[in-house]
């Protein structure tokens, strides 16, 4: 018994996937999300393009980060501390319960949407300058720790989380408010897109997405 969550967004352990590797079940899981990430740059560098070489953003780096590999750390974060249990392709669904990742492109609607068609029926949206997401399936529940985000975009986004910044709540704290947030969606509450009536859809392209 017990949930599943899927954390995507390949792109985003360049430079910290063998850190994520170390919480893989198996080594052959650990393997498996290294080789995912190789091939990723590899295919990028087939179209001429180098991830690397524009990350961080420009966005990213006003909001704080200097190096890809920060951002990498960053993201791995999100995940918690639960054991890899696997490594799924694009909109494939987990098999058993624990944490998966799903290899996305970085755009965010892509990234949903493969998730969503793996199965998913709550998508957690973690955004620090705002980035407006919604889908037509399952609910996306927003969540900033930017507190100026969040006076401006109040209307968009679900949840603040920056009382962790401010040093006014615990990450533990905010992680309950998240936890009842999720059961309260569960439950029927409805998420700021669905009241706004906002929604995207948009798979992977034959030539990928980074």
């Amino acid at each position: 018994c017990g949930g599943s969550s899927i954390l995507s967004e390949t792109t985003e352990f360049i430079g910290a996937e063998h850190v994520m590797a170390k919480r893989a079940v198996t080594p052959e899981v650990g393997q498996q999300l290294i080789d995912l990430v190789v091939g990723c740059e590899a295919r990028a560098k087939a179209l001429g393009e180098d991830i690397r070489g524009g990350q961080p953003t420009p966005g990213n780096i006003k909001g704080g980060l200097t190096t890809i590999e920060e951002k990498s750390l960053g993201c791995m974060h999100k995940a918690g501390h639960a054991p890899l249990q696997g490594v799924l392709e694009y909109a494939d669904s987990p098999t058993h319960p624990g944490l998966w990742i799903m290899d996305t492109p970085g755009q965010d609607i892509e990234s949903i949407s493969g998730m969503v068609a793996g199965g998913a029926q709550i998508v957690i949206f973690t955004t620090g300058r705002g980035t407006p997401a919604g889908n037509p399936i399952a609910p996306v529940i927003k969540i900033t720790g930017n507190k100026a985000t969040w006076e401006m975009m109040q209307d968009n986004i679900d949840i603040d989380v920056s009382a962790i910044m401010s040093g006014e709540a615990s990450i533990t704290q905010m992680g309950e408010e998240i936890y009842q947030e999720i059961l309260r969606v569960a439950n029927g509450k409805t998420t700021k897109s669905e009241d706004l009536g906002h929604n995207e859809f948009s798979i992977y392209k034959i030539a990928p997405t980074f």
